[in-house]
């Protein structure tokens, strides 16, 4: 049985690279949640007037690695003291966020934020927010990293670093650490 989870951390690009490297997931699919305009497109949603949130929606195998896991990695790979940015992206579209599907994932959402909070350098401003509509990307920003990333300088300066916490911190989580 597959579960997912839906989280936003700035640049889709980058947090899916992350999660295709984790150990029990199953796919990532990146796309947009949170707004109010049906079947937005990349350009509407850079605009920053759609309300949507740059996301990836993560299908995972509960029996390799739990919801808490997942969070506790995402934590980990994006900054969650950043108010509607990371980095050099700009706008509530690269805001940090995590939208539950269920009650229990709420719960442990606000688990997850507490733990994150224990290490964490300023204040989490990572929001819980209602799972809504879920908009595929077009289809070239899927596997970004895999089919485009590695020619592209922003991602050449953002996604190596995240992979490599991702291995250091998640050792046995990551799928290049294990093989």
């Amino acid at each position: 049985m597959t579960d997912y989870a839906t989280l936003a951390g700035g640049c889709f690009w980058c947090t899916e690279a992350v999660f295709k490297d984790v150990i029990g997931v199953e796919s990532v699919e990146s796309g947009y949640i949170g707004g109010h305009v049906p079947n937005p497109t990349y350009k509407q949603v850079c605009g920053g007037d759609t309300g949507h949130a740059e996301a990836i929606r993560v299908g995972f195998d509960p029996e390799q690695v739990s919801y808490a896991d997942l969070l506790d990695i995402f934590f980990a790979t994006h900054d969650p003291t950043q108010l509607n940015r990371q980095g050099n992206d700009v706008g509530t579209q690269y805001r940090s966020a995590i939208f539950p599907e269920t009650v229990m994932q709420e719960e442990q959402a606000n688990q997850a934020i507490a733990r994150a909070q224990e290490n964490a350098s300023g204040k989490i401003v990572t929001t819980i927010e209602p799972f809504a509509d879920w908009y595929p990307a077009e289809g070239y920003h899927q596997d970004y990293w895999e089919t485009s990333g590695r020619s592209n300088p922003y991602c050449m300066a953002v996604i190596p670093p995240k992979l490599q916490k991702l291995r250091k911190s998640f050792a046995a989580r990551s799928r290049a650490v294990t093989a």
